[in-house]
C-alpha cells in the first residue's frame, strides 16, 4: 500500500485516536492533532510504541479559534510539502445554554461547521499536490434531528437548544460537503475528492462534560452501556482514506459500515446549499 501523509482532527481521544492508530499501524504517516501539547505528545508516543511506526507527529490548534487554525495550518505548510488525506473528525455536543468563542461565533456552529469548512479551504494548497488526496467529513445521523434550518438566525441566537445546534451544524456539513466536491470538479481540481461519514452511535467520551439538560444528560448516560465499541466507529473512517475501491469517488456518504447512503435531504436545495456555502465563505473571509 502506498504510503500516505494523513492529517485527523479530534486524534488525541475517541474515534480519531482509533483511526491513526490503525492508519499508523498500516504504515502512514501521521499527524495527530490537539489541543494540549501533553496530551498530543502522549498519543503519539503511544501509537508510536504500539504500531511500531516512528512516522507520527502532531499539530497543536483550538478549533474553536478561526485564527488558531490558520496559525496551526501555516505550522503544517511550514512541515510538510504536501498532505493525502484530510479527516475533519472532530466534533462536540455542547450545553444547554448557548455560549460564543471569543472571535463571536456559536460554539457549536464553530466547531463542527466553521472548522471543517476554514480547513478544507485552507489546506487545498497542499492536497492539491498529492496526486490523489481524500477529504472525510464526519457528520451524524443526528443531521435529521435539527429541525427545520432559520438563515436569519444562523449562529441560534433565536431559537438555541444543544441538539438542535448539534444537527444543524452536522446537516450543512452534508451540505459543504456535497458543495465542496462539486467546487473542485467546476475548478478543474480533480485529484481531490470530498465525502462524507458518520460513525453510528459508539461509546466514546463524546459530549459528557456538556451540560445539556437532566433528561438528555440522562440518555446519553443510559446509552452508552448499549453503545458498540469505539473501534466500530472508525470503520468508515479508515476505509475512505485508503480503499482502492473509493479512488475518485466525491461527494457521497458513507454510513458507519463504509456502505453507501442518502443523507435525509428533507430541508436541503441549490439554493439553500448555497446559502450556507456563501455565509461560510463571508463569515470566515478573514481567515482565509
Amino acid at each position: 500500500m502506498e504510503q500516505k501523509t494523513i492529517l485527523i482532527t479530534g486524534a488525541t481521544d475517541g474515534i480519531g485516536k482509533i483511526t491513526a492508530k490503525s492508519l499508523a499501524a498500516q504504515g502512514h504517516i501521521i499527524i495527530v492533532h490537539g489541543r494540549s501539547r501533553q496530551k498530543a505528545e502522549a498519543v503519539c508516543q503511544e501509537i508510536k510504541s504500539e504500531t511500531g511506526n516512528d512516522k507520527v507527529d502532531y499539530v497543536l490548534a483550538d478549533l474553536l479559534s478561526m485564527a488558531d487554525i490558520k496559525r496551526m495550518v501555516a505550522d503544517f505548510k511550514s512541515r510538510y510539502y504536501h498532505l493525502d488525506v484530510l479527516i475533519n473528525n472532530a466534533g462536540a455536543f455542547f450545553n444547554k445554554q448557548r455560549e460564543i468563542t471569543k472571535e463571536g461565533f456559536e460554539k457549536t456552529m464553530a466547531l463542527n461547521l466553521f472548522a471543517p469548512f476554514l480547513l478544507m479551504q485552507l489546506l487545498t494548497e497542499v492536497l492539491a499536490k498529492s496526486p490523489s488526496a481524500r477529504i472525510i467529513n464526519m457528520y451524524s445521523a443526528m443531521h435529521k434531528r435539527g429541525g427545520k434550518p432559520d438563515f436569519n438566525d444562523f449562529q441560534l441566537v433565536n431559537s438555541y437548544k444543544p441538539a438542535r445546534a448539534y444537527g444543524l451544524s452536522k446537516l450543512y456539513l452534508v451540505w459543504i460537503t456535497r458543495h465542496m466536491a462539486s467546487e473542485l470538479q467546476q475548478r478543474g481540481i480533480t485529484n481531490i475528492t470530498v465525502n462524507g461519514t458518520h460513525p453510528g452511535a459508539v461509546a466514546t467520551n463524546f459530549g459528557q462534560d456538556a451540560d445539556k439538560g437532566f433528561f438528555i444528560n440522562l440518555v446519553f448516560k443510559v446509552a452508552l452501556r448499549f453503545m458498540p465499541r469505539p473501534e466500530a466507529g472508525a470503520i468508515s473512517s479508515i476505509y475512505l482514506a485508503t480503499s482502492p475501491e473509493v479512488e475518485g469517488i466525491s461527494g457521497q456518504f458513507y454510513d458507519s459500515k463504509a456502505k453507501v447512503e442518502k443523507p435525509d435531504d428533507k430541508y436541503w436545495s441549490v439554493q439553500n446549499e448555497q446559502k450556507v456555502w456563501d455565509y461560510l465563505q463571508r463569515t470566515l473571509e478573514p481567515y482565509l
